[in-house]
């Protein structure tokens, strides 16, 4: 008997203090269910209204087999296509689809996927705090608990809720984009003192420089042999990056902000970024991310998929899966969630001496406590540090 699709259920909840969204996808087979992550932080509910209203009634009664015929139909459904709320709520159902179908075969979603090309899967962590001793102090632990990789940044201030996490900040949300760069570039030469050429450093501009000014940046930091230099410019800005590699050799990495296969082309292909790290799931999940990894492979490009707060750790152990199965894997950036997160994610990725691990159990290992879940109910409040502005009162890109 055919896997048919008998429901599909939404959960909002909010452990960390970060929207998440997860998708259950019901199949008329007693017991056999998926999980999936379609999280777009900022405009949750959106997401979740598109999927119990467009996508669930267009799906009941199919075959939950036919996983790629599901996501050309769901994405082409709407007529107009893409879009990080469209991409969010198709990712939610195709990872719980691929979910189904590795718990079907009776295999963890790597074998399914063509099994494991490495032994490990790299991690590097974030050290953030309010001054250089703190990053310091926070680097050297990450170090010592066996990560050979991190990423450091000013905050505006250290704790629970922390405001402007990337980028040096004089008050609230005010950003002086020059400030940060004086400011980061003698952040990372103090890391490279106290650390040595061992450790990868890895930066984040979170596109809030203007172009000409990345291409400056990422010329100053050349001499730091960065492991890369994330999002140097916006997605609306794509044609400086060719600036940038005609002036330095700075590693580039490139992609949270895209919706898209067709964002990611034209930078893999004309040799513009070295690291692909799309949101997975506002790309549309594991069947668009398998042809990414693979495209960039054909042009050299590595994979570091972006491992933040604000998804799921289904969508960090989806990731995973397709880490170890991808020949051009290249890291794996990991925030580090909370003992509440874990509560309501049973199965959820271990990072241990540097590297993440995950379960092996058949399908993508991780599983859902909806009575753990409703004890972080979600939350309406504005996104903060998206609306960062200059000096002057400018609105700049977050």
């Amino acid at each position: 008997m055919s896997t048919l699709i008998a429901d599909v259920r939404v959960f909002l909840t909010a452990p960390d203090g970060q929207n998440l969204l997860v998708v259950r996808v019901d199949t008329n087979q007693p017991g056999l269910y998926g999980l999936g992550c379609g999280t777009n932080a900022y405009r949750v509910h959106a997401v979740r209204e598109m999927i119990l209203h467009n996508l669930r009634p267009l799906l009941i009664g199919r075959d939950a087999s036919r996983i790629e015929d599901l996501w050309q139909l769901m994405y082409q459904s709407g007529y107009w296509r893409g879009g990080p709320v469209a991409g969010n709520a198709v990712s939610g159902i195709d990872m719980a689809l691929w979910d189904i179908k590795a718990k079907e075969a009776g295999m963890p979603l790597y074998a399914l996927l063509g099994g494991c090309c490495r032994d490990r899967l790299t991690v590097y962590r974030h050290c953030n705090a309010s001054t250089r001793e703190a990053v310091l102090e926070k680097a050297e632990a990450a170090i010592a608990s066996g990560c050979r990789c991190v990423r450091v940044a000013y905050t505006a201030y250290d704790g629970p809720g922390e405001s402007g996490y990337l980028c040096l900040q004089d008050h609230g949300t005010t950003y002086d984009p020059h400030r940060h760069m004086r400011e980061i570039v003698s952040l990372l030469e103090a890391v490279r003192a106290r650390f040595g050429e061992e450790v990868g450093l890895i930066t984040d501009t979170h596109e809030r420089l203007d172009p000409a000014d990345a291409v400056t940046l990422a010329c100053v930091l050349e001499p730091l042999h960065l492991t890369f230099m994330e999002d140097p410019v916006s997605p609306e800005q794509l044609a400086w990056l060719a600036r940038i590699r005609q002036r330095c050799a700075t590693p580039i990495a490139i992609g949270e902000n895209f919706v898209s296969l067709r964002d990611c082309r034209d930078v893999i292909v004309n040799g513009y970024t070295d690291y692909i790290r799309c949101h997975l799931s506002a790309i549309g999940g594991l069947t668009p991310a398998r042809k990414l990894a693979h495209l960039a492979e054909s042009f050299g490009v590595k994979t570091a998929w972006h491992g933040a707060l604000d998804m799921t750790p289904i969508a960090l152990a989806v990731q995973g899966h397709l880490g170890l199965a991808s020949p051009n894997f290249g890291i794996q950036e990991y925030y580090g969630y909370s003992e509440a997160t874990a509560d309501v994610f049973p199965g959820m990725p271990q990072v241990e001496d540097g590297a993440m691990t995950l379960t092996e159990r058949p399908g993508h290992g991780v599983d859902f406590d909806e009575a753990q879940a409703a004890k972080y109910p979600p939350h309406d409040r504005v996104a903060a540090w998206t609306e960062m502005r200059l000096p002057d009162g400018t609105l700049h890109t977050p």
